[in-house]
């Protein structure tokens, strides 16, 4: 929650302009990401998944 004392904390910077690296190239959105792309918080998640819909598949079949 904001209080009324710190709402203009970043009034000093808010229009200045964002920074771009001298030394490096701008990244592409999509290589941007990618680096996010092969991480996985719930690994082997699928996996369940597809394990119990097949044992439920099973079960309702008998």
């Amino acid at each position: 929650m904001t209080s009324k004392n710190n709402i203009h904390n970043y009034d000093d910077i808010i229009h200045l302009p964002h920074h771009q690296s001298k030394t490096r190239p701008h990244m592409s959105i999509y290589d941007r990401a990618a680096q996010f792309s092969p991480f996985s918080a719930l690994t082997g998640y699928d996996d369940v998944l597809k394990d119990a819909a097949k044992q439920n598949e099973e079960y309702m079949d008998n």
